[in-house]
């Protein structure tokens, strides 16, 4: 009897276990308004800056009205080696004062982002429009460009996901350039390395060197020694002085070493003052003495 009952859990537990890997997929449409344009559900869906009619400023009218599509997810980035996650698009341009609507679409079961920063804060009080999702859904949002040509950095902010593929360039008319690092369209600004090479540590530790030409133009590298005349002065003072000192700080505490070194510090850049000040003097009477009668 006791081993139907265990066998029956187990068999339920196996059939159980697909529904908590798998999550049911959402269309985010029922959300909550928290003003200033910030949309929110208890399923994990957001949106942040919404803006559906309020033109930016320099902007007569709404130039064009559009709408796409974003799908976000692990699958995407497989076109894109050393990527984890990716957007299935890379790169938008439209005109300026376009109103766009974005349909997000989360394909993954973790939280991604689809997020747009830069933006004019008279009108997106963060600077941003933002849309969230948390585990596979759809959820939609809607904001009017300005009307300059600029290029926008769209991302999902979520710790490491940017840096592992998920973000892409938005164009605004003609654009302020390309950004970097934007997979499949511009050169990584830190491009990996697959290679087995491992680079070698003496390099880091490699003594400063001067660069000096003979008579015939030959460049000539003379590597300084690690350890130079100055090192060697710096200890020797340091050695004669150490039982000096041992003997000055005896029975002091923390706070009392701490004044008597910078009272030494006030004394010795006093006398260096004084000495300046005397050779400065000097070279100013014995040159008033050179010179010739008029």
């Amino acid at each position: 009897m006791i081993r139907k009952i265990l066998l029956s859990a187990v068999i339920s537990l196996a059939v159980s276990i697909p529904a908590f890997a798998e999550k049911e997929f959402l269309d985010h449409t029922n959300l909550m308004d928290h003003g200033d344009g910030h949309f929110m559900d208890m399923d994990g869906g957001m949106i942040m800056g919404q803006n559906t009619d309020t033109l930016p400023g320099g902007c007569d009218k709404i130039a064009a009205t559009e709408e796409i599509t974003v799908h976000a997810g692990h699958k995407y980035s497989e076109k894109f080696p050393g990527t984890m996650f990716a957007f299935d698009t890379q790169e938008y341009q439209f005109k300026p004062c376009t109103k766009l609507t974005i349909n997000f679409v989360n394909d993954d079961n973790i939280r991604h982002q689809w997020m747009m920063h830069g933006l004019p804060k008279y009108l997106y009080p963060k600077g941003m429009f933002h849309m969230e999702l948390t585990g596979p859904g759809k959820i939609s949002g809607t904001l009017i460009f300005p009307p300059n040509d600029k290029t926008y950095l769209i991302h999902c902010d979520i710790s490491q996901h940017m840096e592992k593929g998920m973000k892409g360039q938005l164009k605004i008319g003609k654009g302020s350039g390309d950004l970097p690092s934007i997979p499949g369209v511009t050169a990584q600004v830190i491009q990996d390395d697959y290679s087995n090479s491992i680079p070698e540590v003496a390099a880091a530790v490699t003594p400063p060197a001067t660069i000096k030409k003979d008579k015939d133009g030959n460049v000539i590298v003379e590597k300084e020694p690690i350890i130079s005349g100055v090192t060697i002065i710096g200890l020797a003072a340091g050695l004669l002085l150490a039982p000096l000192l041992a003997r000055k700080f005896k029975g002091m505490g923390a706070g009392e070493i701490v004044s008597a070194i910078f009272e030494m510090l006030a004394q010795g850049i006093g006398l260096i003052v004084k000495m300046v000040k005397k050779l400065t003097g000097l070279v100013s009477s014995k040159k008033s003495i050179d010179l010739p009668d008029k």
